[in-house]
């Protein structure tokens, strides 16, 4: 499964982005997506992941009601809806795919990723 994100920018404290990952594989719809950040000098930490189905979401507890994961499996292409973004959303993004039997909050538990694109927050 090849990823490819995009949608970062430099946005001020505050604002919205909305980041894309476009996967091409055409068994996309049977994994579980997630979205990954790594600032400078932190490990990268799970932001945010999806069922296959989309049915189920999960966030880390400094996103949740700010940043919302979404899909759409005939477009292979998962989301991720950034609003009342903060200085410490500053980080660079990655989307990665796992086909595990469940949503995993480890890196160690997806096995696709892609290149990341970079969030900047202006405070």
């Amino acid at each position: 499964v090849q990823l490819q994100a995009s949608g970062g920018g430099l946005v001020q404290a505050g604002g919205s982005l909305r980041l894309s990952c476009a996967a091409s594989a055409r068994t996309f719809s049977t994994y579980h997506m997630g979205w990954f950040r790594q600032a400078p000098g932190k490990e990268r930490e799970f932001v945010a992941g999806i069922s296959w189905s989309g049915g189920s979401t999960y966030y880390r507890d400094s996103v949740k009601g700010r940043f919302t994961i979404s899909r759409d499996n005939a477009k292979n292409t998962v989301y991720l809806q950034m609003n009342s973004l903060k200085a410490e959303d500053t980080a660079v993004y990655y989307c990665a795919a796992s086909a595990r039997a469940r949503v995993g909050i480890r890196s160690s538990e997806y096995s696709y990723w892609g290149q990341g694109t970079q969030v900047t927050v202006s405070s």
